[in-house]
């Protein structure tokens, strides 16, 4: 059996150079929290993770037994933004964000439900009826893969937005990441995070 794995499949998107491209972003669906707080220190943001990795690990054994369907579970994700966006590093404490995770399109509505039910009542994690799933597209954006520990994220982003500037276009949506590498098993200088933003010709 074949094991259906995205990352691979569009390397474009998951796998960019250290320097900044323009990519086409499809709509996808997701397993989404919304939540607010510096994810070092918020339990909001905890309880997120504690729900986003055992519903997609759920989903993926029910269509592996019924279906014969495998398929890689997707990396964690995070949209970013906060009201005052002038002043984003100052109050971590007031970031807010999206936590995520991708699902493959035969996930259904369904059984995206049942697979809750199944969470709920085997783990019972504290955002369980915080999540949704949901299609979510962002089409041209600007990405660049940042190594290294999320703290020294600054630079990489820099590097992005005069990139976005440089080229004619301007901002859109919100800030994206994808987390490929584990932090609780990668060293942090070789950690690996793809940095994403939207945008429009302006």
């Amino acid at each position: 059996m074949d094991k259906l794995d995205l990352k691979k499949e569009r390397k474009d998107l998951f796998n960019p150079p250290k320097k900044p491209v323009f990519v086409e972003v499809p709509q996808f669906q997701y397993l989404m929290i919304d939540g607010q707080g510096y994810p070092g220190t918020s339990q909001e943001y905890q309880d997120a993770m504690e729900t986003l990795f055992p519903l997609s690990y759920t989903l993926k054994f029910m269509i592996k037994k019924r279906q014969g369907i495998d398929f890689a579970v997707m990396p964690l994700e995070g949209l970013w933004w906060a009201d005052d966006m002038e002043h984003f590093y100052e109050n971590k404490d007031a970031w807010k964000w999206t936590s995520m995770m991708m699902q493959p399109e035969f996930v259904t509505e369904a059984l995206f439900t049942e697979a809750v039910a199944e969470v709920r009542k085997n783990k019972a994690p504290a955002a369980v009826d915080k999540v949704r799933l949901e299609k979510y597209g962002e089409g041209k954006c600007a990405q660049i893969m940042h190594i290294g520990p999320y703290s020294e994220e600054g630079p990489t982003v820099a590097k992005l937005h005069a990139f976005i500037d440089e080229s004619g276009y301007e901002k859109t949506g919100k800030h994206h990441e994808i987390y490929l590498s584990d932090p609780r098993r990668a060293a942090p200088e070789k950690m690996k995070t793809v940095i994403r933003q939207p945008v429009a010709k302006g």
